[in-house]
């Protein structure tokens, strides 16, 4: 009993219930307590940077072959656009299938208030792609610091103060996740406050269909290509249980982001690896919002009894693989998606938004996990091919609960 009430994973855990029963029992609170999960967030968010820095520099700097960053990297943006794709088709073929929006009551809507959302497709560009999202400034920035201390005559000088500063920034990382439990409470009290679970009766097939799906991807697709590295899907998912909890409390990937490169590297992948996937995953391969996004549009085709036929189809998968870049990093960024693909397809109504704008937060929560699960094995699959991952590292950290799990 001692040992449970040691585990920050069932503080989490009991944090999440304790915040439903708020948000359910009285929704002015729920609403009220969502400082608590932005403020955690925002606190995690302070580590994201460093850490990245950190790992790359001391990673690159351990690499005897500069030629590996470039092989790695490209193999990763490559990983990136073939799983997102599968995630949107399988997104398209279930939604087709099953027909969540078949049926749907739309007499109540009106036309739907997207200022807030709404971007021309035109308007994207990867110049300001990059100029706006901080995490990929910060990789390409460690890169090229990396690749010039390793060039230097006493670099070693410089790595043991790096991996000095990196030992004090993962310490202080632990004490502030200590916190997951009171950010996970405000966050899904704000949730259930702010939306309440009447809105989800309307759209449950909707809800059910995005959840199996997903379930089913990270399984099935996921659970492949962790087979595919000797790795067990389940092993990985009970290793991570504790982020998977903080994702789902916050309904944020980025607050569990740097605990996830941390235990990546604890399980036997090297760092300059962890360092390079995870912060061009972050941007890059969203396997969660591609499948949302791709059911969410045929969804509201089937809403408005639209017939799309295959061109089509093809062609919104196209624009989702474009856009589901630019909003990266952004709160939010799945509705802004959506509403930019509708925009730039002009082929199904905008208002028909206004239905999922109750139920988007819920979803969102679906689409945090299997990202945030997508980064971890696209991680391990590259240090696996690459030969980065020690097996033995890696069971033996699977077959104890994780330290940085405990409570000290």
């Amino acid at each position: 009993m001692k040992k449970i009430y040691k585990n920050l994973t069932f503080w989490v855990l009991s944090s999440i219930a304790i915040g439903i029963l708020i948000g359910y029992i009285s929704p002015a609170t729920g609403v009220a307590m969502q400082p608590l999960g932005t403020k955690f967030i925002d606190l995690v968010k302070l580590f994201i940077s460093p850490i990245i820095l950190l790992t790359i520099i001391t990673g690159i700097c351990g690499m005897s072959d500069l030629k590996k960053v470039g092989k790695i990297g490209g193999k990763a943006i490559l990983y990136f656009e073939i799983v997102t794709t599968i995630a949107l088709i399988i997104g398209v073929v279930v939604t087709y299938f099953i027909q969540p929006g078949a049926h749907v009551d739309i007499s109540h809507i009106q036309k739907a208030d997207i200022s807030k959302y709404s971007q021309s497709a035109a308007a994207f560009s990867w110049i300001n792609f990059f100029k706006y999202n901080l995490t990929i400034q910060v990789l390409l920035f460690a890169i090229v610091a990396g690749i010039v201390i390793s060039k230097l005559k006493h670099k070693s000088i410089i790595i043991a103060k790096v991996t000095w500063a990196s030992k004090y920034v993962f310490k202080g990382l632990h004490y502030v996740m200590y916190l997951a439990p009171i950010g996970a409470m405000g966050g899904m009290a704000y949730t259930i406050g702010k939306y309440g679970i009447d809105t989800l009766l309307p759209l449950m097939k909707l809800m059910v269909c995005v959840y199996i799906t997903m379930g089913l991807f990270v399984l099935l697709v996921l659970g492949s290509i962790l087979k595919y590295c000797k790795v067990n899907i389940f092993s990985f998912l009970n290793y991570i249980k504790k982020e998977l909890l903080i994702v789902l409390g916050t309904s944020s990937s980025e607050a569990a982001l740097p605990s996830l490169i941390e235990k990546l590297e604890t399980m036997g992948c090297d760092k300059s690896v962890v360092g390079l996937v995870i912060p061009a995953g972050y941007s890059f391969n969203l396997d969660g919002t591609s499948i949302y996004l791709s059911m969410a549009i045929i969804f509201l085709a089937q809403v408005f009894n639209i017939h799309l036929n295959m061109e089509q189809i093809f062609s919104i998968i196209a624009i989702l693989m474009i856009t589901s870049k630019g909003a990266a990093g952004v709160t939010g960024s799945g509705f802004i998606v959506l509403t930019t693909t509708l925009t730039a397809t002009n082929m199904i109504p905008v208002e028909g938004l206004a239905l999922l704008l109750g139920v988007d937060r819920f979803m969102s929560e679906a689409r945090s996990i299997t990202n945030f699960i997508g980064n971890g094995v696209a991680t391990i699959y590259i240090a696996h091919t690459e030969k980065l991952l020690d097996k033995k590292q890696m069971h033996k950290a699977f077959a104890k609960d994780s330290p940085l799990d405990e409570i000290k």
